[in-house]
């Protein structure tokens, strides 16, 4: 199980290490970028509740894993996660679970682009 320290709090989130590599990669692609986001999850333990993070460049993060070998990355995880990073969502993961699935990505929201009058068209993402 890897920690997450966030900030100057000395209390770590627990991550189980796979989930934290695949953390690490999209936060750290995102942050570089100067791309702010949110990162959420329910609480696990039997404790109420959940909780949302506001990653941005400036505020501090640690990964601190228990291997000493590096996990290895799916490329279609990442994508999904720097997907939903993306999104008004933000990045959601469950920390019971190994690492999100594209099934678990919330739907798109509306695209918007401006019709030939200059205003703005909602366009559906769904299919």
């Amino acid at each position: 199980m890897g920690h997450l320290y966030y900030g100057t709090s000395t209390e770590s989130i627990q991550i189980p290490d796979r989930l934290l590599s695949h953390l690490k990669v999209v936060t750290t692609t995102k942050l570089r970028r100067s791309e702010s986001f949110t990162l959420s999850w329910t609480h696990v333990d039997g404790a109420p509740g959940r909780s949302t993070l506001w990653l941005q460049p400036a505020i501090p993060l640690r990964f601190v894993f228990d291997a000493a070998e590096p996990e290895s990355l799916d490329a279609a995880t990442l994508r999904t996660m720097a997907d939903m990073a993306g999104s008004s969502a933000g990045l959601i993961v469950e920390l019971d679970a190994d690492i999100p699935t594209a099934e678990a990505a919330p739907r798109p929201a509306p695209v918007r682009s401006a019709d030939r009058s200059g205003r703005r068209a909602a366009l559906s993402a769904a299919a």
